[in-house]
């Protein structure tokens, strides 16, 4: 499997009682596809990569219980604390038309509709009403928001964003 093919959802931080539960972080604050999937890779700190069939995913505040089966002590477990998680990638759902994953955004080239070139779409920050892109090159930082009437197109084929900055937005 190709690493394109790899999804890096989270990492094992630490366990969980003992009988084999983990301790999970997701990197994105989402936990649907963790509850949705039977399956997840582990990538140790050699950077090996070894398959484990879920028997239980759970929320616990902001992180998540994983169980894998035939894991069922904690001395089965330790050594998988500090493992990163991946899914591949024909494991997730078929997003809608203008829906994308961050995995697929991060990276891409961010221009203006005129055609002023911003930077690469660095992170993007989780809000309670939008998304927000960190877009940066050199030397400068760009926060622009996942609205509709902001982001003009998305063509991850050719890598590029192209937006309409709101009045302000490029602004020192």
């Amino acid at each position: 499997m190709k690493d394109a093919d790899l999804i890096l959802l989270g990492k094992i931080v630490a366990t969980h009682g003992i009988r084999g539960q983990l301790r999970a972080v997701p990197y994105s604050g989402e936990f649907d596809t963790f509850l949705s999937v039977e399956s997840l890779l582990l990538k140790d700190a050699a950077g090996m990569l070894q398959s484990y069939d879920l028997a239980a995913a759970a929320v616990h505040g902001k992180k998540l219980i994983l169980s894998f089966k035939g894991y069922g002590d904690i001395n089965r477990v330790l050594h998988l604390v500090g493992c990163e998680l991946y899914i591949s990638r024909d494991q997730l759902p078929e997003t809608d038309d203008d829906e994308y994953y961050w995995h697929d955004l991060i990276g891409l080239q961010v221009v203006t509709s005129g055609g002023e070139p911003l930077g690469k779409l660095e992170s993007i920050i989780e809000t309670g009403s939008n998304d927000v892109y960190v877009v940066k090159s050199a030397g400068r930082e760009y926060l622009i928001p996942a609205l509709a009437e902001v982001v003009n197109s998305i063509d991850l084929d050719a890598g590029v964003m192209t937006v309409t900055p709101m009045e302000g937005l490029l602004d020192l």
